[in-house]
């Protein structure tokens, strides 16, 4: 004889409720980790942005530095005070610009070609 195994509701309902918390534990298991995930790169990227904005402010300061720079260079008296230390002009004197020469108008003057060059010339061996 085979003895028959039934199955009651209550054990249909007790494994249920168990895989339920189980499945309702796991759910609550990965948002807490996701959560605590997602709380360590805010942290991260917190301290990024306050380098970052450490950055900004020293360039900042560096840009305002090099402005005024930009300014100060600018003035006549500074260009001529920079003039006196390098010694292009003595004090008192009187300004003097010295260009240089342009290129393109210097004038040169034909080399007379020999014998052989003009030859050579002619058969279109040399240019």
């Amino acid at each position: 004889m085979v003895a028959k195994f039934k199955k009651t509701k209550k054990d249909q309902s007790i494994f249920f409720s168990i895989l339920l918390l189980i499945l309702f534990i796991g759910v609550i298991g990965s948002l807490v980790y996701s959560n605590w995930r997602i709380n360590k790169k805010r942290g991260e990227l917190l301290t990024k942005i306050e380098s970052l904005k450490k950055e900004i402010q020293t360039l900042e300061e560096r840009n305002t530095e090099l402005r005024t720079g930009i300014t100060k260079t600018q003035s006549e008296d500074y260009q001529k005070e920079k003039l006196y230390e390098q010694g292009y002009i003595e004090k008192g004197a009187e300004q003097v610009v010295v260009l240089p020469p342009e290129e393109g108008k210097e004038e040169t003057t034909p080399v007379p070609k020999n014998l052989w060059q003009k030859i050579l010339e002619i058969l279109k061996l040399r240019d």
